[in-house]
């Protein structure tokens, strides 16, 4: 009786075994529901989520340039792009801008974004002269750029043509210009004789270029330009368009001499390559994606309407125009040829085809010259 109670005898037995096998089936499909956990990334894999959304988070990208706060750069360009970046990104790319050498100082921005201190930086390559000797080419005179968009979209299609050593530790977005630079002066100069040792304020290689042209140079910082040519200490200065009213310099020069080969002046803007690489496919992809339109729509161009706001300035000041003769700019690169010529020889020395280089900036300037009328 009592085997009968405790073992239930062998219908029992029968019935509490089926319960046990039916209990131990329940536990060996519940592990193993358990172990198929990992198998859920066959819906959506986890490693591809940075690659696709750059898990929700906003990315910061600190963004450094030498222009004051007021200035259409800081003012126009940056807020411009950092809008179309942000919208392209749906608002998870924001840019900060530090401005005013607030971050970094104009000369140091570069290698500032190489090392990392600033995500972006905007500042010009002649800044750091010798730190990028190839990129030279496209600020030497004697090649012609008839405005802003043609200087700027010459050095970036010539620049992803040579592809030059010297530009490989950052990522470059884009490149833009000051347009070409007039000489402004006292005294009107419609011919290489009205030159002859005239006092021009120049300094680096425009200070070269107005020798080569007879007058004599006059180092100085632009920002004493203005009182130089007030008191007489000069009798010209070699600049863009926009400073004869950003620097208010059209009150202090009567004559204005539109000669597009002796002056230009490239911008970079560049990104730390290991910030680069580090973000998201899709958000370098929609950087890259904003960035160009920027580019071509505003960004090449953007110092054409403030040039021609200087020009429109200066005309209200009375200052007259002139432009030269196809013979007299003929003249003028004959005789800045030496300077294209030191660059050859210095590329050389580096066993570099200079050549190469200087008849690159020529085509492309001469086709953007069409293109860009």
């Amino acid at each position: 009786m009592f085997r009968q109670l405790f073992f239930g005898g062998r219908p029992r037995r029968s019935k509490l075994v089926g319960l046990l096998l039916v209990g131990i089936a329940a536990a060996v499909l519940a592990g193993a529901g358990c172990a198929a956990g990992p198998a859920a990334p066959e819906k959506a894999p986890a490693a591809e989520v940075p690659e696709q959304t750059g898990a929700a988070e906003t990315i910061e990208l600190k963004l450094a340039h030498f222009w004051p706060s007021a200035h259409q750069i800081e003012t126009q360009f940056v807020p411009g792009w950092a809008k179309v970046i942000e919208e392209e990104t749906n608002g998870r790319v924001k840019l900060t801008s530090y401005p005013g050498e607030t971050l970094l100082k104009a000369a140091e921005i570069y290698d500032g974004v190489v090392t990392g201190i600033a995500d972006i930086g905007i500042s010009c390559y002649s800044y750091t002269r010798g730190r990028f000797p190839v990129m030279e080419v496209f600020e030497l005179p004697g090649i012609t750029y008839n405005n802003a968009r043609v200087s700027s979209r010459t050095a970036w299609d010539a620049m992803k043509t040579i592809n030059p050593a010297e530009l490989q530790d950052t990522k470059h977005l884009m490149i833009f210009s000051t347009g070409p630079g007039v000489l402004m002066t006292k005294a009107p100069v419609q011919k290489l004789s009205d030159l002859e040792g005239m006092e021009i304020r120049a300094t680096g290689v425009s200070a070269e270029t107005i020798k080569l042209l007879g007058a004599t140079p006059v180092a100085m910082p632009q920002s004493e330009s203005y009182e130089a040519l007030s008191k007489g200490v000069v009798k010209g200065n070699l600049a863009p368009l926009e400073t004869l009213k950003g620097w208010k310099f059209a009150e202090v020069v009567d004559y204005v001499t539109d000669a597009p080969f002796l002056y230009n002046t490239l911008f970079f803007v560049v990104m730390n390559q290991n910030k680069w690489d580090s973000l998201p496919a899709d958000i370098r992809q929609a950087i890259e994606d904003s960035t160009s339109r920027y580019y071509e729509e505003t960004g090449m161009g953007f110092f054409d309407p403030i040039n021609e706001e200087g020009k429109k300035f200066a005309e209200e000041h009375n200052v007259q125009f002139f432009s030269l003769s196809d013979e007299e700019k003929a003249l003028w690169i004959e005789c800045l040829q030496p300077l294209l010529d030191d660059y050859v020889k210095r590329m050389e020395e580096l066993n570099l085809p200079g050549d190469e280089y200087v008849e690159t900036a020529k085509k492309f300037s001469e086709q953007f010259n069409e293109q860009y009328k």
